[in-house]
């Protein structure tokens, strides 16, 4: 066999190999944890409801991508099956309707709109029951631009105010910022109000978020799984410093949270410190009248 032959097969064989083990890498990569997080902050386990968000979240994707897929093909396939042959001239023939394809293209879409809505649905209403007496209530008051944190365990109320003090438009030191801790493996109701403002809470590893409605309590109920550090963040533009109302989230032990609110002084932090407490008392007294 000549060198120049050698060199082809050699060349093909090592294609061959490059061919096998990219496939064998996209097979694998299907097991990885992070597709199977569905490239979405945190894991499975870090609330109660994660879990369920990250399958609809993914299924949701496969499901597009396999719509994509066929339509892709079928584009492709009327491109190739209906293009001009050699010695064709002028139009195709013209079709002005055709009433099974026109009622296929009108059902089959409702179909998986109406698939998607009841799964969206039995999703969103699973992780929105509300849990009755839970373990923490953690009353959570937003505010331009920073958080308070009331807590409520085993019946008494502390509070822990969170001040950010760089309010200049510089960039906030992470070490500095309001803390939320949170005991692992205890339900949580997270009660959420605002002082001034449209916020949102947002913990992205938990995959949840509510806005904060002025003269409105909305809340979320979860119990975190996973001992560890998050990050939460307002995602609602609510002013010049928005970006920097950011808070850390410390999910630790039942017994290191007990240690923490010892350090915390009783009491809450109410409406009286509100941009304007009475405000909201007389916006329901006139739409009571």
């Amino acid at each position: 066999m000549s060198s120049e032959k050698r060199t082809v097969s050699r060349g093909r064989r090592a294609a061959r190999g490059i061919t096998a083990a990219a496939a064998a890498a996209l097979v694998l990569t299907g097991c990885s944890e992070q597709v199977q997080r569905g490239w979405l902050p945190g894991s499975r386990e870090t609330t109660s409801n994660t879990a369920e968000l990250t399958d609809l979240w993914v299924n949701s994707w496969i499901a597009a991508l396999g719509v994509g897929l066929v339509t892709w093909g079928l584009m492709l396939w009327c491109m190739v099956a209906y293009r001009r042959r050699k010695g064709e001239t002028g139009y195709p023939r013209q079709l002005a309707y055709n009433v099974p394809l026109e009622i296929m293209y009108t059902i089959v879409p409702i179909i998986m709109v109406g698939v998607l809505f009841y799964f969206t649905d039995q999703v969103q209403r699973s992780v929105d029951e509300e849990t009755e007496d839970a373990d923490l209530v953690v009353d959570v008051r937003g505010k331009q631009w920073a958080w308070d944190f009331n807590y409520q365990y085993d019946g008494e109320e502390r509070y822990y105010a969170g001040v950010q003090a760089h309010l200049t438009g510089e960039e906030g030191v992470e070490e500095t910022l309001p803390t939320l801790y949170l005991p692992v493996d205890e339900s949580v109701t997270f009660e959420l109000n605002s002082r001034d403002v449209i916020h949102s809470f947002w913990i992205p590893a938990f995959l949840q978020k509510r806005d904060m409605i002025p003269g409105k309590t909305t809340r979320i109920d979860l119990t975190p799984q996973e001992e560890g550090t998050f990050q939460g963040k307002c995602a609602e533009l609510c002013g010049e410093y928005h970006s920097e109302m950011l808070f850390n989230v410390e999910v630790v032990s039942a017994e290191e949270f007990e240690e923490y609110l010892q350090t915390l002084p009783e009491g809450q932090l109410g409406d009286e410190y509100d941009r304007n407490p009475n405000l909201y008392d007389d916006v329901t007294a006139n739409e009571g009248d």
